[in-house]
């Protein structure tokens, strides 16, 4: 197994003890269950998001969640809750773990629990489940990461559309296998034209002549800090393209780099057992790092 991921984090003992938000309660880890029979561990039938705490305030919380309220609408999940319960529900959480900063959330809401074992949503009768896992979390990346081509694609939208934030990760699970047993960290993924796409946790970049390239978006995740990230580069006057481009042009990028709400932005060194540039992270990596970080302080 890889000995480092883009959620790598740093050993934190509080973690043992942290209360876990299930249905209204907030309880020690230890007593935080659902049922089996609930839709999620059935079947995968849920919406999350994951947020970032940064100084007592979580970072971009509206676009999380619109982010989730418009993946409940799409899987037709009445959540019972307004935005505004959710985000009561989320601080209730911090504020019970007296939680300030470092800190990730993984907010699920899946269609309940079930009556029979079966996956017609009309089954789920006792719902919406909600948890809500609030974690002391610091990324302690040791080095940047290695990324391996796998044959796992990211589809097409009448199949799954990878714009959801479902807990239906199935496909991304054999992609990552994939990869570590080519020896790598995590996998880059193509679309279905095989054009570069993202990876099985984070959204993709290059950086070719001081320009910053990523996918069309068409068949990514909807990823809040990839958009953060062409926001900063607009303002550091970077020309950045949402495009479709190759391996070849990626295995001749001068850098790359993967966002996500955990790692914010992490090199990548290798992939397919290349070299990606010289310094990691490469310059243009860092100086989005930087913006990005002060882009999260103002919008404290």
């Amino acid at each position: 197994m890889a000995d480092v991921s883009t959620h790598t984090a740093a050993e934190d003992a509080r973690n043992d003890d942290i209360l876990i938000y299930v249905n209204g309660d907030i309880v020690h880890r230890d007593e935080a269950k659902v049922s089996v029979y609930d839709s999620g561990f059935m079947l995968g039938d849920g919406i999350w998001e994951g947020m970032r705490l940064y100084d007592g305030k979580w970072a971009f919380l509206e676009e999380h969640m619109d982010r989730l309220f418009e993946a409940a609408k799409v899987v037709d999940m009445d959540l019972g809750m307004s935005r505004e319960e959710v985000v009561a529900a989320l601080e209730a959480t911090r504020r019970a773990n007296d939680m300030h900063t470092d800190v990730h959330a993984r907010l699920m809401f899946t269609r309940g629990k079930k009556k029979k074992p079966f996956q017609h949503p009309a089954l789920s009768v006792h719902g919406p489940t909600l948890v809500i896992i609030c974690e002391h979390s610091k990324p302690a990346i040791a080095r940047p990461i290695k990324l391996a081509t796998v044959p796992h694609l990211r589809g097409l939208p009448m199949t799954q559309d990878p714009k959801l934030n479902s807990h239906s990760k199935m496909n991304c699970i054999l992609a990552c296998i994939a990869a570590e047993k080519a020896g790598a960290d995590e996998a880059l993924m193509l679309d279905v034209h095989g054009f570069v796409n993202t990876t099985n946790a984070c959204n993709f970049f290059i950086v070719r002549k001081g320009e910053v390239w990523t996918s069309t978006g068409d068949y990514c995740m909807n990823g809040i800090t990839r958009q953060k990230v062409i926001e900063v580069c607009k303002r550091l006057g970077l020309t950045v393209h949402e495009r479709n481009y190759s391996l070849v042009e990626t295995f001749g990028a001068d850098e790359a780099f993967l966002t996500g709400t955990f790692g914010a932005q992490t090199p990548v060194s290798h992939i397919d057992g290349r070299a990606i540039g010289t310094e990691h992270p490469g310059p243009v990596t860092q100086k989005i790092r930087e913006a990005y970080y002060q882009m999260v302080k103002e919008a404290q």
